[in-house]
């Protein structure tokens, strides 16, 4: 059978029986650079089981470990992979993308202007209006009620002063940040890879 052939039947396999407390919607695989570090922190870079069964057979990574979960075709069976590593090592950029939840996660999931951790938006701390970017270095968190109050004016004016200039953070440290707010799904073949630099208790 050709590679090509076998990718696409990968793709539309069947659990096998047993272990039917996971759903394969819940087994993504978490993906390692070429060193062992993960791919990307913010967003946690994770791939569908069936892209990783993919990359498996394109001999594009290797399999680091396993779920209990497997799926099959009539002449062999395989483990679903948890924990993938390429084998080309991929450079990561100096800094992340410009999103919604890494300017929350650079300002800490706190409103800049008060400290409030609920209600969440964006500020542009120069206003549009008066020529103010949308760019890491203008933009900031901000909780409803302060964006209301602030409104299409600069800190200064609308005297509100800013707890923490705005700056472009780099992907570490966006990864130092995001340490004290785990992502909300974390498989046990995971830990090792993500939380491996923790310092460790005595």
């Amino acid at each position: 059978m050709l590679k090509s052939e076998l990718i696409e039947r990968a793709a539309s396999f069947r659990s096998a029986e047993g272990d039917p407390s996971r759903h394969l919607s819940d087994c993504p695989a978490l993906v390692l650079n070429a060193d062992y570090t993960p791919l990307s922190y913010y967003p946690l870079s994770v791939w569908p089981w069936q892209t990783a069964i993919k990359a498996i057979f394109l001999e594009r990574v290797d399999v680091v470990a396993s779920y209990a979960r497997e799926v099959h075709s009539p002449s062999w069976t395989m483990p679903i992979p948890s924990v993938i590593a390429l084998r080309q090592y991929v450079k990561p950029s100096e800094f992340p993308a410009f999103t919604r939840f890494n300017l929350f996660l650079r300002d800490r999931f706190s409103c800049q202007y008060c400290g409030h951790p609920g209600n969440l938006t964006f500020d542009h701390v120069v206003p549009r209006r008066l020529g103010g970017r949308t760019s890491w270095e203008n933009v900031a968190t901000a909780c409803g009620p302060c964006n209301l109050k602030k409104g299409g004016r600069t800190p200064a004016q609308a005297r509100m002063p800013l707890l923490v200039p705005p700056i472009r953070p780099t992907n570490w440290q966006l990864q130092e940040r995001g340490k004290g707010f785990p992502p909300n799904y974390l498989h046990e073949t995971w830990r090792d890879w993500l939380y491996w630099d923790v310092e460790l208790e005595s």
